[in-house]
């Protein structure tokens, strides 16, 4: 049987085939990579990754629609999963070291609150109330947010000590505890791992970086919650949200959906329910005490990449999305049907985040278009455009989410040197650069401490969390 003539297409494909075949040979690609292969990684003591427990991983991701089972059925199917299992180091005894550590962490952090409530009770405090971050930690930071300022950040530093190898992969979501006295970072990558890393740790024998695969896909967001500690949400491509409950140590399912979760929040005050974005513009808000979704709303036509609320007023919400829109919403007047915005935020691509400054009279925007929007006045009408003049537009600065400072000073997001912009937020330019010879590869996705000013974390897309202190 004769061959069937081939279309030109065809014939210019297997002409560019033969052409890139010849070229990988005359720059004797395949023998470099496989030397690269063999290059040994330096990374911490325990290097031997062990795979998580397969008989106790109940949690696998499948669609649960072609299996005949709604969605949300899987909740009644998973039984969680204990940190032992899902800890991928090889000496075991270091999931209880990391056990007690939050534990302890924990407990501190809920004496300082008794103490804070009995003073309220006492009427000794004023006025004080404990909201949010309303603390006598919240009042020594507000009295030290000067320093800072005075200083113009040229103190910050990155320290070899403060680099470090927390998780395989690229590392996704950056988290502080909130916490003073104990600096403990949370991280997530695109493997499903979760990684908590001590920086405080004095244990020469081990670095303090433990990792743990409670996921299936892609970690997007990690969720601590601020008065009791012990208690960490997580979220991913996967479809899941998980609780790690380190009184019990598991990792317990709270919801499943047949769409991967792209966002997670809280409002503040109100540890009870869990703020979700899903695809195609949908958020759920899930209530916890009853394990069942209290409401649906779609926000955006595309995925909800953020959700933020506003610090002193936790019933305004803003959204960011990759339909090229952020928008602030009022949680009190929102109808399930068709909810109103109070301001829709445009921008030419996919916007990555918005952002709540501090005192929360102003927004912050990051995008695909490489500019920053800063969104201010009474009702948030003003519109400041900061352009990051970024060439080349790759994909791990592209992507990059900027943050606010400890107050409403600056913004700090991603810089093509291996660096950190510094954005003014009343100059509208970047007014510095954080650069340090211990930057290995851009850091893209930042965190700052609630209680320590001057200490700002950057996740990059090499498996390292890197920490600028003062020096």
């Amino acid at each position: 049987m004769a061959s069937q003539k081939l279309t030109q297409y065809e014939l210019k494909r297997l002409e560019n085939i033969k052409r890139n075949a010849e070229t990988m040979a005359a720059l004797n690609i395949h023998s470099k990579a496989a030397a690269l292969a063999g290059t040994k990684r330096q990374r911490r003591k325990a290097s031997t990754v062990r795979k998580p427990t397969t008989e106790n991983l109940a949690i696998t991701r499948e669609s649960l629609r072609p299996r005949g089972m709604p969605p949300d059925s899987a909740d009644d199917l998973i039984k969680p999963i204990r940190m032992i299992d899902a800890y991928t180091g090889t000496e075991t005894e270091y999931n209880q070291i990391l056990v007690e550590t939050i534990l302890s962490i924990a407990k501190e952090t809920q004496t300082k609150d008794d103490k804070f409530s009995d003073f309220s009770e006492k009427g000794t405090m004023g006025s004080c109330k404990s909201r949010g971050l309303e603390s006598p930690v919240k009042q020594e930071i507000e009295e030290n947010l000067g320093v800072v300022k005075n200083e113009h950040l040229e103190s910050l530093d990155m320290k070899p000590e403060t680099v470090a190898w927390v998780a395989p992969g690229t590392i996704n979501v950056v988290k502080f505890f909130p916490c003073s006295g104990t600096r403990m970072i949370a991280a997530g990558n695109n493997l499903g791992d979760i990684s908590f890393w001590n920086v405080d740790c004095e244990d020469e024998t081990e670095d303090g970086a433990y990792v743990y695969r409670p996921h299936t896909g892609q970690i997007s967001d990690i969720l601590i919650q601020q008065h009791s500690m012990s208690k960490i949400y997580s979220c991913g491509y996967d479809g899941f949200i998980l609780l790690m409950d380190a009184e019990k140590e598991v990792f317990d399912l709270v919801h499943s959906c047949d769409d991967a979760i792209y966002s997670l929040s809280q409002q503040p005050d109100s540890p009870a329910s869990l703020y979700f974005g899903r695809r195609h513009g949908a958020m759920n808000v899930w209530d916890i005490r009853t394990g069942k979704s209290s409401k649906n709303w779609m926000l955006h036509d595309k995925k909800i990449n953020t959700i933020s609320f506003n610090p002193k007023d936790p019933h305004i919400m803003a959204t960011s999305s990759a339909d090229g829109t952020a928008r602030i919403w009022d949680l009190r007047t929102m109808s399930s049907q068709k909810p109103k915005t109070l301001k829709t935020v445009r921008h030419t691509r996919a916007v990555h985040s918005a952002y709540f400054s501090p005192s929360g009279r102003s927004l912050a925007t990051t995008c695909l278009d490489d500019n920053v929007f800063i969104i201010n006045g009474v009702n948030f009408e003003d519109i400041s455009t900061i352009c990051l003049d970024n060439p080349t537009r790759k994909i791990s600065y592209s992507s990059s989410r900027g943050i606010w400072g400890w107050d409403d000073s600056y913004i700090f997001i991603a810089n093509m040197k291996k660096g950190v912009r510094v954005i003014s937020a009343t100059q509208k330019r970047t007014i510095r650069t954080l650069q340090s010879p211990q930057g290995s590869s851009i850091p893209y996705r930042f965190d700052t401490h609630p209680y320590e000013v001057g200490l700002l974390a950057g996740a990059t897309l090499r498996s390292h969390v890197c920490l600028w202190t003062p020096s």
